[in-house]
């Protein structure tokens, strides 16, 4: 029984590769992003689309994914909070296994199984994209931020600074400032 939905574009039917070793296809894709497309920190946006090459392969145990995901993440600035706008792209390298092979495999190595001759591809594309994505990410290398007492952008005023007066040296600097 298929829980796959033939009609997504997640899903690859593999039938033209027959299980025969050696055969393989190559895919252009444009996907929607998924909700859960995101590290916290940027996500990709509903409005924008990731792109695909794969190539699928026929191997011995099943169909071998290899290619590239790419998109725009958005997200703000770690350092000012500024929206950002970034390019992500991860790569995809994926045995699905046939359903009737026992692959043994290390527990760090990942076989997705295929069902039937459909292939989901929306666990590597998520993998591949998220793992790409900057935890901390920045509107550029040099950004300056915020100030932490006042809040003003450092990149438009690079020599803002705050007199700060070391409490246990305060009376002092009253006195200094009666004589």
């Amino acid at each position: 029984m298929n829980t796959l939905d033939p009609v997504s574009k997640y899903v690859i039917d593999t039938h033209e590769l027959n299980r025969a070793a050696g055969n393989s296809k190559q895919y252009e894709l444009m996907l929607d992003p998924l909700a859960d497309f995101t590290n916290g920190a940027v996500e990709i946006a509903a409005a924008d689309q990731i792109k695909v090459l794969i190539l699928l392969e026929s191997v011995i145990d099943g169909i071998l994914v290899t290619g590239n995901a790419a998109a725009i993440a958005s997200g703000e600035c770690s350092r000012c909070l500024d929206p950002v706008r970034l390019e992500i792209s991860g790569e995809l390298t994926d045995l699905y296994a046939y359903s009737d092979k026992d692959i043994r495999t290390d527990e760090a190595d990942e076989v997705r199984i295929l069902e039937g001759d459909l292939l989901d591809l929306e666990p590597a594309v998520r993998d591949a994209l998220v793992l790409a994505m900057p935890l901390r990410p920045l509107c550029n290398d040099m950004c300056l931020g915020l100030c932490g007492q006042c809040g003003i952008r450092l990149d438009e005023e690079p020599d803002h600074v705050h007199e700060v007066v070391d409490p246990r040296w305060a009376r002092l600097t009253e006195l200094k400032k009666e004589n």
